[in-house]
């Protein structure tokens, strides 16, 4: 293993160590108290991800890593494991599932390794928790769908042909439109209104999913696009003397026809 790495994780965790002395910031830290903290360096990361921005995520893992650490440290204090029981855990694991690198077991490409690599987390816990059970709770509703697809279609539960799933998707969208329409007409309702938009999601991101897209990624590539072109519209209008809402939507049409041929260019 090279030496530098090695010797830079032991200054973390040496670094570490003195803070919780020193620090009361630091000291006062709980597990409870780190989670939220957790969370928001997270998704900094993933932002950094989706933007390609190579410093940025250098200083996220950072980020991340040092609340692992800092988990384990806790855990440390308190007599019930250390980074070593960590990552010694994770290297059984690792080794456990990739028998195709430590075993016996054939897998020539990436499709079959995630198959197999479900199949042995279905092992470890469908008694405790079934099929679904293991997707975390408080993912956020896309991700937790996508996972829910992954999961069900390594039971055996997908379409037989990914071309199927747009069979599906024209059905939720036909229901939604109905719904909407019997809303309209005072006839709807609004609780059955959302359920149909959730189906519609749902079966949108299977979609995705089937044809190889992380749909979070591809909306928040949306996101990002809607953002810049908005923005351009609104320089373009305060160049112009006036607040967006004051525009008509014809001048704010061209405007972000602008946008979009100024973002291919």
């Amino acid at each position: 293993m090279d030496k530098r790495k090695t010797e830079a994780f032991g200054r973390l965790l040496d670094v570490l160590d003195e803070l919780r002395v020193k620090c009361p910031w630091d000291r006062e830290q709980t597990m409870e108290s780190l989670r939220n903290c957790t969370i928001e360096e997270t998704y900094e990361l993933a932002d950094a991800i989706a933007e390609g921005d190579y410093d940025g995520i250098r200083q996220e893992l950072g980020d991340v890593l040092l609340h692992v650490v800092f988990y384990a440290k806790i855990a440390d204090e308190e007599g019930r494991f250390d980074i070593a029981d960590v990552i010694d855990f994770l290297c059984d694991k690792l080794i456990y599932r990739h028998p195709h690198v430590f075993g016996t077991v054939d897998a020539d490409n990436s499709v079959e390794v995630k198959y197999n690599w479900e199949q042995l987390k279905l092992k470890e816990k469908k008694r405790r928790k079934g099929i679904l059970g293991g997707v975390p709770q408080s993912l956020p509703a896309m991700v937790k769908a996508y996972r829910v697809g992954e999961k069900a279609a390594s039971a055996g539960f997908d379409w037989e042909k990914k071309e199927d799933v747009w069979d599906k998707v024209r059905e939720e969208l036909a229901e939604t439109e109905a719904e909407i329409r019997a809303l309209e007409g005072a006839g709807g309702d609004a609780a059955r209104l959302e359920e149909e938009f959730g189906d519609l999601f749902f079966s949108l991101v299977n979609a995705a999913r089937l044809y190889g897209v992380d749909p979070e990624m591809a909306l928040e590539r949306c996101n990002k696009k809607f953002i810049d072109r908005f923005g351009y519209v609104e320089r373009k209008a305060d160049q112009a003397g006036k607040p967006v809402r004051e525009y008509p939507l014809d001048r704010l049409e061209a405007w972000w026809q602008e946008a979009k041929t100024a973002g291919k260019q």
